[in-house]
């Protein structure tokens, strides 16, 4: 069994969204020849679900130039985005999608031959979220970012990091948070790493304030190369 295919089976741990994503392979970003920037332009995905204002929030800071492409189920849309993937330049589609919109996404993306470059599976409830991601060597560090800036904010979580070659330890970061405030931020700092990845050295992502209404559901994050 190959390497990509082991690292995406485990990944089925984490959603129904990653089971579809089995003939999708890992792989670093693609970079211009000095080795620092990623100059492909980036769709981001977005189907109305409650995180999605802070995702979009983070996404915008981190790249100004972002398509925005709203997610629907039917037939049209599924034709459609598959022909864009298929047919359309070389660019990255990014998103933080409820488990049954990205498991659509992935398997339209495994049909056109995308490659992946980050695949997370969230789940957040009531003062805590919990974090499963499998990323390539283009997201290194962001781990240790996010995982900062949820303790800077006062919420509680659980982040866990593995490496889709297996070269890396598998990481695991934990914060009690302070106050145990329900925070959207994880949702804004993953947005901001997804949109930036592999353009500039790493920066903070815009803080958010505390929700005043509890937002809590699984959801997955991608970044995927077409």
């Amino acid at each position: 069994m190959s390497v990509n295919r082991r690292f995406v089976l485990k990944s089925l741990v984490l959603s129904g969204a990653a089971g579809l994503a089995m003939g999708i392979p890992f792989r670093a970003l693609s970079s211009t020849a000095n080795g620092t920037h990623n100059s492909l332009p980036v769709m981001v995905l977005t189907n109305g679900t409650a995180i999605e204002s802070a995702f979009l929030h983070g996404a915008n800071t981190g790249n100004s130039r972002l398509q925005v492409q709203r997610v629907s189920s039917d037939l049209a849309f599924m034709l459609d985005f598959e022909r864009q993937m298929r047919n359309s330049k070389a660019m990255r589609i990014i998103g933080l999608l409820d488990d049954t919109s990205a498991t659509l996404i992935m398997a339209m993306a495994g049909s056109a031959g995308a490659r992946v470059q980050w695949l997370g599976q969230h789940t957040a409830e009531t003062g805590f979220s919990r974090h499963h991601l499998i990323t390539t060597d283009s997201a290194d560090g962001c781990t240790r970012q996010l995982s900062r800036q949820l303790q800077a904010c006062g919420a509680g979580f659980s982040l866990h990091e593995e490496h889709h070659n297996n070269t890396m330890p598998a990481r695991q970061l934990d914060g009690l948070g302070p106050t145990g405030n329900q925070s959207t931020q994880w949702a804004t700092s993953i947005g901001f790493l997804l949109a930036s990845l592999g353009t500039h050295p790493l920066m903070d992502a815009p803080l958010t304030t505390t929700a005043s209404t509890p937002i809590t559901g699984s959801f997955v994050s991608f970044s995927i190369e077409v």
